[in-house]
């Protein structure tokens, strides 16, 4: 295997993760936040820079480019990432702390003392020391999720436009917006990417390929109730906050919560509750990698509104379902390829290729869906949406020499 200068690659990182992108699910526009054009817009000007072609950000703030084929009548293969960060953790004025020669145990984060990455909740910084690693300073997320990803794109690229030997067919590279909040591809379609497969590249560790995803539904619950002074409320008040809480209790305590679930069990999570006496709202995520399961999960719910309603009349509980996406499995047995081709790579970068499955969901699962086999692999994410987030420089290096092997595989070489 031959080892690539991947020296660019820290600074490109640093400089991706302090632009904040950080997704606004209310914000009613795409991309919900300013920050994801602006990165969009610094990733189009690097891009023209190296050399790459048809470069463009289009009205939706998304990314496309096209490196030309070295090897003609390869397949059109495409990789792509997301510029938007969880919504769940600020992403604004990130502190990325660098840590070289990591020489073990905990890793306390500078901006707050009370936040420190322990070894025991981080048993994977065992086979870490004496790498580089990059945190943050505990205020803020880091944004690995998926500036790595994007940062390990942007890094092939430039190797491959700086080394024309390497063999490979027509690339495309595309970064989406709004990943976080379920619209990456809303308005993204197969034809506009034009290739056989994609990747992303958004995902733990390395060598990891992932080929199945969660299937999503999210739920919201209004509870209605009705509202009056509280000097005169008897017999008349009906308490849609008290009602919330009533109809969360008698969710499933012991299963089917991600507090409690881990592999392939699936999850009902309530994650935001808003209103007051009149009327209250949950919003909850139902997740499985059996599709009919989350129509048990909804049905689950519905059940529990009833009971609500039954034990206090003139109370109203509504459950609305929406669909987000589903599991890509079949999608991409369909392309078997994609999976066969990403093993190859990751072997001869010298890694031992895992084959996972994802307890959430990527763009590649959305992308599957209208037609477009698309696997993710590893990029170094780990911690993702927290302030404790961090990511290791080694296994993004690691990352971009997958990514180069790939689009030799792929050309036949």
């Amino acid at each position: 295997m031959k080892k690539y200068d991947t020296s660019t690659l820290l600074e490109r990182f640093l400089r991706y993760v302090r632009i904040d992108t950080q997704a606004n699910e209310k914000a009613g526009t795409y991309p919900s936040t300013p920050g994801q054009r602006e990165l969009g817009r610094l990733l189009c000007e690097e891009l023209r820079a190296m050399g790459v072609q048809n470069v463009e950000q289009d009205e939706h703030g998304l990314v496309f480019a096209t490196i030309a084929a070295t090897v003609p009548g390869a397949p059109t293969i495409a990789f792509t990432a997301h510029l938007d960060t969880s919504p769940e953790t600020s992403g604004r004025n990130v502190q990325p702390q660098v840590i070289r020669n990591y020489p073990g145990g905990d890793i306390p984060l500078p901006g707050d003392p009370r936040q420190v990455i322990r070894v025991a909740d981080n048993p994977e910084l065992n086979q870490l020391v004496g790498k580089t690693l990059i945190t943050t300073d505990g205020t803020t997320l880091l944004g690995a999720d998926d500036k790595a990803g994007v940062a390990v794109i942007m890094e092939a690229c430039r190797i491959m436009c700086e080394n024309p030997d390497i063999p490979h067919g027509q690339i495309r590279i595309v970064f989406t917006c709004d990943e976080e909040i379920g619209k990456g591809v809303l308005y993204l379609e197969p034809d506009r990417i034009g290739a056989v497969v994609a990747y992303t590249l958004d995902g733990t560790g390395v060598g990891e390929i992932e080929a199945e995803t969660f299937s999503a539904d999210l739920a919201l619950i209004t509870i209605t109730g009705a509202n009056i002074h509280p000097a005169i409320a008897k017999g008349r008040m009906i308490n849609a906050v008290r009602l919330a809480g009533k109809f969360l209790e008698r969710l499933p305590q012991h299963h089917y919560s991600p507090e409690t679930t881990s592999d392939r069990e699936g999850f009902i999570h309530p994650y935001v509750i808003e209103g007051g006496v009149a009327q209250v709202t949950i919003r909850c995520l139902l997740r499985d990698f059996e599709t009919p399961q989350l129509a048990e999960y909804a049905a689950w719910l519905r059940e529990i509104g009833r009971q609500i309603e039954r034990d206090h009349p003139g109370a109203r509980v509504q459950v609305a379902v929406q669909p987000q996406y589903r599991n890509m499995r079949e999608g991409i047995a369909r392309e078997p390829r994609a999976v066969a081709y990403a093993v190859e790579a990751v072997r001869r970068a010298g890694l031992e290729p895992k084959l996972k499955s994802i307890r959430g969901g990527t763009d590649g699962a959305l992308l599957t869906a209208k037609g477009l086999p698309t696997p993710n692999l590893s990029c170094g994410e780990h911690n993702f949406h927290s302030p404790l987030e961090w990511t290791c420089l080694e296994e993004l290096e690691s990352a971009v020499h997958v990514v180069l092997e790939l689009c030799q595989v792929w050309a036949g070489h």
